[in-house]
C-alpha cells in the first residue's frame, strides 16, 4: 500500500512515520506539508492512501481534494474533533484525533486494506456491452455497461443510475472508475462519474470550469483541472 503523510507539522509527520512501521503492507513514499505541494505529489505519485491533516497552509485539506483529477483514499489526522463528520461527507475511510492512538491508527489501516486489495485485483476494465450484477435489498439487475448513465458516491456506498433505477452498491466509486471503460466513463468530481453519451447540456462557469446535465439529474460540477480534462476528450 503506497502512501503519503500531509502534514504541516513536522513533528507530527515524524510520528506518524514512525507509527506506520509497525506496519509492513505499508510503504511511505513522500510527504508535504502543504496544499501545493500535496497536490503535485498526488498527481504524480498516485498513492492508495494518504493521512491528511486539515489546517495547513494554503488552505485546508478539503479544498485539497476537491482540487485533485486522482483520488486516492483518505484518513484524516488531525487535532480538531468537530470536523468529522464533514470528512465521512467526503467519503473518508477514518478520522483519527492527535494524538493519534496506535490502535486507532491499526484499525484505519484495516478498514482500507481490503478496499485497496480489490482495487489491485480489479485491474481491467468492463466493455460496454458487458453485462453486470446490482443488488440492493430485495431488488436485482443485469443490465450492461453501457446503460449506467451516472454513479454516484454516497459515504462508502455508490449509487447507480439506469433506466430511471438509482440503487446502491458497497463500492466504492474509485473502484468503479477502475473497472468502467474510460472511453465512455468521465470522473466529473470526488463524487461523480459521467457516462459521456448521456450528458444532455454543458454550461461554462465564470473559473473556466463546466456544469454538466447528465439525463435531468441537478448540474454537476466540475472543476477547472477537471474541465480541462474533459474539453481534451471530447475534442472541445
Amino acid at each position: 500500500m503506497k502512501v503519503l503523510i500531509i502534514d504541516d507539522e513536522r513533528l507530527a509527520r515524524d510520528e506518524l512515520r514512525y507509527l506506520l512501521t509497525s506496519f509492513s503492507q505499508i510503504k511511505i513514499i513522500g510527504e508535504a506539508k502543504g496544499i501545493e505541494d500535496a497536490q503535485a505529489l498526488i498527481e504524480d505519485e498516485k498513492p492508495d492512501c494518504i493521512f491528511l491533516d486539515i489546517n495547513m497552509p494554503g488552505g485546508d485539506g478539503f479544498k485539497l481534494l476537491e482540487s485533485l483529477t486522482f483520488f486516492p483514499h483518505v484518513i484524516f489526522t488531525t487535532a480538531y474533533a468537530e470536523f468529522a463528520l464533514k470528512a465521512f461527507d467526503v467519503g473518508a475511510i477514518d478520522y483519527l484525533v492527535k494524538p493519534i492512538d496506535p490502535k486507532r491508527l491499526e484499525s484505519a489501516i484495516s478498514r482500507v486494506t481490503p478496499k485497496i486489495k480489490v482495487e489491485e485485483d480489479s485491474d481491467c476494465a468492463l466493455g460496454l456491452d458487458e453485462h453486470i450484477f446490482i443488488k440492493d435489498n430485495d431488488q436485482c439487475w443485469f443490465i450492461p455497461v453501457k446503460k449506467i448513465c451516472l454513479c454516484e458516491s454516497i459515504g462508502n456506498y455508490t449509487r447507480i443510475y439506469f433506466d430511471g433505477n438509482k440503487p446502491m452498491i458497497k463500492r466504492s466509486l474509485s473502484y468503479l472508475e477502475s473497472r468502467l471503460p474510460a472511453s465512455h466513463f468521465f470522473r466529473a468530481n470526488r463524487h461523480f462519474i459521467v457516462n459521456l453519451e448521456f450528458i444532455r447540456n454543458i454550461e461554462v462557469l465564470e473559473n473556466n470550469g463546466l456544469e454538466i446535465t447528465v439525463n435531468g439529474v441537478s448540474p454537476i460540477e466540475m472543476s477547472r483541472r477537471q474541465a480541462q480534462k474533459f474539453k481534451a476528450m471530447r475534442g472541445l
